[in-house]
């Protein structure tokens, strides 16, 4: 995903992501991960929509579909079913999709597994991995995707206290195609309940530029502001954001997306299969 440029396109930005929540990344609907994985038997199912943009090119997800399994204990299978839109800016030091049309399809796909290896207590904190790989199901040749498999390998901790929960750490990104680099990425979190409707939080997040290739072609450190509504706690929730850059490249990010999650009893639903079988 990239960000988005230039305030006269705000109104489209906007549209843009209703429509995908209406069709259809604690993470979402944040930049900076969390070490927590879905809670064994249970499931989370995102709809969301998202935007990202610099001077060079501003790409949009959605509608997009995220499922998450607490597959065993401490441990959660993750994918992303993303459409999007990449719509190219001006930047001549853009070459390779900067300089064609808007595309509209179906990009990378993502796959991963968290692990948390530390569990928190009252003095120590929780730590845990998040590791992705991005599957070329996406046209790159229409800057809808990067044409080969990359990674991301992080390592978040978490602690909570009364309200306020803190998360953060960082990782490497490693994208093996031409005109793109490996990068580090990295974040810090902090978030407040505020009553049982309302969880508003802030974050910093950072990371290197990515090559000449990709949008991102600058490093860029960024503050980004959002939450999470909930109409039925936990189970359905409101998931919102917005970002702007403060150090380095211009870059914007928005987020917006309906969260739900459910749980299934011993010997039930696809954990009762993984039971009986494995």
């Amino acid at each position: 995903m990239h960000f988005f440029p230039v305030p006269l396109r705000g109104a489209l930005f906007f549209s843009l992501l209703i429509l995908a929540v209406t069709t259809s990344w604690a993470g979402p609907p944040f930049q900076t991960d969390d070490p927590e994985p879905v809670e064994f038997r249970h499931y989370e199912f995102y709809q969301f929509g998202a935007v990202d943009s610099t001077p060079v090119e501003t790409d949009t997800a959605g509608p997009a579909l995220e499922f998450n399994w607490g597959a065993i204990p401490n441990v959660q299978l993750h994918v992303i079913l993303p459409w999007g839109e990449a719509m190219p800016g001006n930047n001549p030091v853009y070459a390779p999709n900067g300089a064609g049309p808007s595309a509209f399809g179906l990009t990378d796909m993502e796959l991963g597994v968290k692990y948390r290896f530390v569990k928190e207590t009252k003095h120590r904190p929780e730590i845990g991995t998040f590791t992705m790989l991005e599957a070329p199901t996406g046209n790159s040749d229409r800057g809808l995707g990067v044409g080969k498999v990359w990674y991301k390998v992080p390592i978040w901790v978490q602690k909570s206290w009364g309200p306020w929960t803190s998360y953060g750490g960082g990782g490497y990104q490693i994208v093996p195609q031409d005109g793109y680099r490996n990068f580090l990425f990295g974040g810090w979190l902090l978030q407040r309940d505020l009553g049982k409707k309302l969880t508003l939080g802030a974050e910093l997040f950072s990371h290197q530029k990515e090559g000449v290739a990709a949008p991102q072609y600058q490093s860029s450190t960024m503050v980004d502001a959002g939450g999470y509504y909930y109409f039925k706690n936990p189970g359905l929730q409101l998931l919102f954001a917005y970002g702007h850059s403060v150090i380095g490249q211009t870059e914007n990010y928005a987020y917006l997306g309906l969260y739900e999650t459910w749980g299934s009893k011993p010997g039930r639903g696809l954990n009762g299969f993984f039971e009986r079988h494995f």
